[in-house]
């Protein structure tokens, strides 16, 4: 079985999710759909296979539906095979929010424009909140991740480390969530080979890439650094990023200001993709065309590596109680995390009845389970003609 898999050509593998990543709106719910291409329509792996990809992808930072793109691309062909799923369904959200990154430079200044920023930001704000929501009832558990994700909040609200909120997290949820050890589960056919040397090349070409990056441009050093940075910390799927990137680049950094950041994460719902591709807006404001190339690659790379390396020990990891204790303890401070951006978005938002008109609106199209992508698209409308 497994070798008829690893039959596939890595050409077929690129188009099938480069097709997938053209229509990949909706975040995290992608998953279902590479789930009906990879497991029901191509049966490249088993229902068992694909669940177990599904739960490594929740654990480790990095954007959920790009980490399961690899995990399938590894169970089919490897290495090999990860890195051309990975490369192939990020590569649309890349070239289309370059494009739309370029205009907005150019265009932001004209007056439709501006009147459809101004009301979509208010919408941006209810998408977080529906976001702090949904990852709220997921994650919150009990009153100890309550706790934990409330300490985070404040924490967040003080502008505190975000490396340090996230280590006593886990810490918190290591002692607030003593529990036995997981069950062990049945091993089942598709197994993963090692990937020692892909992640050793991997590592090597990276560290040369950062020497250079260093002597050669130092701002995109420092921009390559904390895009890998916020990637390390993004526990809970893609959008657990732009908080932190917003903490980063705006707060910490001051390399734009709160409204000019909020109008990226309104270009990344046009595209298709994870909303962390916001880096390729990022990027490309502060140091063109080579930031948005850097960001984006700075952005994906972490994590990529962590799938290729946790994978194939994935099943003895999970069944640890310190390590499900201190991952717990992360995924709360999140919620926390996310109620903070929250109110910091909000706080940049001129409001008005036409904004909390907006806003509110579309906050109940998001918890009426409406595609964001229709929402956005009715909030530009919107925009342009009552603003």
């Amino acid at each position: 079985m497994d070798k008829a898999r690893r039959s596939h050509p890595l050409a077929r593998l690129f188009g099938s999710f480069l097709r997938l990543g053209i229509t990949s709106f909706g975040g995290p719910a992608m998953i279902a759909y590479i789930r009906r291409m990879a497991v029901e329509q191509k049966q490249w792996l088993d229902h068992e296979s694909f669940e177990d990809g599904v739960a490594l992808c929740q654990t480790i930072p990095g954007a959920t539906a790009m980490q399961m793109a690899a995990y399938t691309g590894l169970k089919i062909r490897g290495a090999r095979g990860a890195v051309a799923s990975y490369v192939a369904f990020g590569l649309p959200a890349f070239l289309l929010m370059l494009m739309l990154s370029f205009a907005y430079s150019r265009t932001h200044g004209l007056p439709a424009v501006v009147s459809a920023f101004s009301g979509l930001q208010a919408v941006i704000v209810s998408v977080v909140a529906n976001a702090t929501l949904s990852f709220g009832k997921t994650s919150l558990k009990n009153w100890k991740s309550v706790v934990i994700a409330l300490i985070a909040a404040a924490l967040f609200g003080l502008m505190a480390d975000p490396v340090l909120i996230l280590l006593l997290a886990a810490l918190l949820g290591v002692l607030l969530n003593r529990s036995g050890p997981a069950a062990n589960k049945t091993s089942h056919a598709t197994r993963i080979e090692h990937t020692t040397f892909p992640i050793l090349l991997l590592l090597f070409a990276s560290a040369a890439g950062f020497v250079v990056l260093f002597f050669l441009r130092k701002d995109l050093f420092d921009l390559a650094t904390l895009m890998s940075r916020i990637d390390l910390m993004a526990f809970g799927g893609g959008f657990a990023s732009v908080p932190l990137m917003f903490h980063e680049v705006v707060q910490v950094r001051s390399w734009m200001d709160a409204p000019t950041f909020l109008n990226g994460i309104v270009l990344g719902q046009f595209t298709p993709g994870p909303i962390v591709i916001t880096a390729t807006f990022v990027g490309f404001l502060v140091c063109g065309l080579p930031g948005a190339v850097v960001a984006t690659i700075a952005i994906f790379l972490p994590s990529f590596v962590i799938v290729l390396g946790v994978a194939p020990y994935f099943d003895r990891v999970r069944t640890s109680p310190w390590f499900t204790g201190a991952i717990a303890g992360v995924l709360s401070s999140f919620v926390g995390l996310l109620l903070a951006v929250t109110v910091r978005f909000a706080l940049h938002v001129h409001w008005d009845w036409r904004h909390l008109a907006l806003g509110a609106g579309a906050l109940v199209a998001l918890l009426l389970k409406l595609d964001i992508l229709w929402v956005v698209l009715a909030g530009t409308a919107i925009s342009v003609l009552a603003f």
